[in-house]
């Protein structure tokens, strides 16, 4: 699991990385795990357009970092997260690779958020043809996810 620790049998440990400017890099299966338990809120900062291309996790909270055209900041990210996210509760953030996720949790953490970074993103790591799909990520793993 890139970044991630896995055990002799190569399973994963459930287990937070520490981060700077957020809570901490988690998971896939540890997001999942919090989120089905109701400990955290999943919020997927992919565009609409991935989220419709690629695939989508149905109850998570569609909440775009970036939107198309151009990527523009979303500027309705601030207070849409905020009201998604009970006081005192956790969110889990979600991406295409793990990167902008990253910058979402570090804002959701300025906005005083217990913040997470799920790493590798749904789609995984890509692979030596810079394909993704095959290396890691929510979908590979066999998390819950649907497409449209």
């Amino acid at each position: 699991m890139g970044g991630g620790r896995q055990d002799a049998d190569g399973a994963t440990l459930l287990e937070v990385q520490t981060a700077d400017g957020y809570a901490g890099n988690v998971s896939p299966e540890l997001a999942c795990q919090w989120w089905q338990a109701g400990h955290a809120v999943l919020i997927d900062v992919r565009t609409d357009a991935e989220r419709d291309w690629v695939g989508f996790v149905p109850g998570a909270v569609a909440l775009a970092w970036k939107q198309w055209p151009g990527m523009a900041m979303n500027p309705q990210f601030d207070e849409a997260v905020k009201a998604a996210v009970p006081a005192g509760g956790r969110a889990v953030l979600l991406c295409r690779s793990g990167v902008r996720s990253i910058t979402a949790a570090r804002r959701a953490t300025e906005l005083g958020l217990e913040a997470y970074n799920i790493l590798e993103g749904f789609e995984g790591d890509p692979d030596a043809d810079a394909h993704r799909g095959a290396r890691g990520g929510w979908r590979f793993r066999g998390l819950p996810w649907r497409q449209h």
